[in-house]
């Protein structure tokens, strides 16, 4: 069974204000929000139960990266742990503040752009066989992941010198190249540092910084599973693959997210024409193909069969996909209260509403509100979310390293674990590598429980 190791890292936005008047900067109010962490981590950057990593990221921005999965619904899963467990942070700061008399709401926003035009990540980890020639990644992973802001994007009110208007992804403007080794300098589409957290003889880490941060469940699911399958294909040397590497792919990343309803081709270097959802849908095809004899795990052929699915009906009509595509839901809460209450596009009423689509907050948060309402589909369950929030992944290494943390704060013992390594800060100095990420026990693994309850 072709197995894929995946994982989310997700920048959140803070600010803290007292009816609409900022009170403390994000650095300041993040120093709050990460007071009990320090104070039980003694670090900003942490390692969780749950085999996450929780860290302060430049520019005040609170980071999580969610364990490595090899399941869909874990990653979904894992990734809504992230913002409950956030949730549980910002109750605390919240209460912290106010014993201090400082008087203010605590906003945390799960979205990609700033009022001021900064602009943070929701990277996408893929585990991929070592491969040295990028030349397929580019003829087809690019152009897959370009195209894809039809069903992934999180939708965004620009203002620029063309005037406004709406668009499909928050990235896409702040994207400059295709592939590169940086991530804040030129932002490209793949990040190609060589750094796996793994047997680097065996394994590449592909690091997509090109994504939204998406609310919805089932966006999230369908990014993570067509984009497995799309580089299943990739690595699997038999199956042929059209070129569909762009004249530019950085412009092609901009035109596509105003192209709402995809009418305006791409210029492809070959000479032809393709729309972004002519490039999904030929890709779909391939992938259905390959599904017929390839043993793929179940959830990635589930996301073959919803792929599909969003494709005929954003092809028949995309506003009935507002129940699983972030952008259309917010497209369609603006034109609503712009029809209703006749402001343009550029009223900061409308700026408002764009931005509490991503507030994370159950009673402010327009897309919690939504979702109570049972206007969004689910792929996991409250429960599902509930426990993965101490609860490691099961059949990855995140399990040896969760279920480390775990024991080893239950013993009271002092401990250093990051990606690969699980370690006692002990006169022994008892070390176990996890080169494999895909084993979620060994030997060595179930020694140093053995010793840590041991010297307990």
């Amino acid at each position: 069974m072709l197995r894929r190791i995946f994982g989310i890292e997700t920048e959140y936005g803070i600010t803290f204000s007292l009816r609409g008047q900022r009170r403390l900067s994000p650095d300041e109010v993040s120093r709050f929000l990460f007071r009990k962490v320090v104070a039980w981590g003694r670090s900003s950057n942490v390692f969780l139960e749950n085999g996450s990593r929780l860290y302060l990221d430049v520019g005040s921005h609170p980071e999580y990266a969610t364990a490595e999965c090899d399941s869909l619904s874990d990653v979904v899963a894992q990734d809504k742990a992230g913002e409950a467990i956030l949730r549980e942070l910002v109750e605390h700061a919240q209460a912290q503040l106010s014993e201090e008399g400082i008087r203010g709401d605590i906003f945390l926003f799960k979205n990609n752009t700033d009022s001021t035009g900064n602009s943070y990540g929701c990277h996408e980890n893929y585990c991929i066989e070592r491969i040295d020639d990028l030349t397929r990644l580019e003829q087809v992973f690019i152009p897959y992941l370009v195209s894809r802001q039809i069903f992934t994007g999180a939708g965004k009110v620009v203002t620029n010198v063309k005037g406004t208007a709406f668009s499909m992804s928050q990235r896409a403007e702040h994207i400059w190249e295709s592939i590169s080794s940086a991530t804040t300098r030129s932002r490209p589409i793949i990040n190609t540092r060589d750094e796996p957290h793994a047997d680097p003889e065996k394994y590449r880490r592909l690091h997509v910084i090109v994504g939204d941060s998406n609310m919805s469940e089932f966006a999230t699911f369908l990014k993570l599973g067509t984009a497995s399958v799309v580089l299943a294909m990739i690595e699997d040397r038999t199956t042929v693959l059209r070129d569909y590497n762009m004249a530019s792919p950085i412009n092609a990343l901009r035109d596509i997210s105003y192209d709402l309803w995809s009418k305006e081709p791409v210029k492809l270097t070959n000479g032809r024409d393709l729309t972004a959802l002519e490039i999904q849908e030929d890709l779909c095809e391939r992938a259905e193909s390959f599904l017929q004899n390839r043993d793929l795990p179940e959830d990635q052929v589930l996301a073959v069969r919803l792929w599909r699915e969003v494709i005929e009906q954003y092809r028949s009509d995309p506003m009935l996909l507002s129940d699983r595509v972030d952008w259309i839901a917010k497209y369609q809460i603006i034109e609503r209260e712009r029809e209703r209450s006749g402001v343009k596009l550029s009223d900061a009423k409308i700026g408002l509403i764009d931005l509490l689509y991503h507030d994370t907050s159950y009673e402010r948060g327009l897309y919690y509100r939504r979702e109570a309402r049972g206007h969004f589909r689910k792929m996991v369950t409250h429960d599902q979310i509930a426990s993965a929030t101490h609860t490691p992944p099961a059949t990855t290494r995140a399990h040896m390293r969760g279920t480390f943390i775990k024991a080893a704060k239950e013993w009271r013992r002092d401990y250093t674990v990051d990606w690969v390594h699980l370690k006692l800060n002990d006169e022994m100095q008892r070390t176990v590598l996890l080169k494999d990420p895909f084993k979620s026990s060994d030997e060595r693994f179930q020694k140093l429980l053995v010793s840590l309850e041991r010297h307990g």
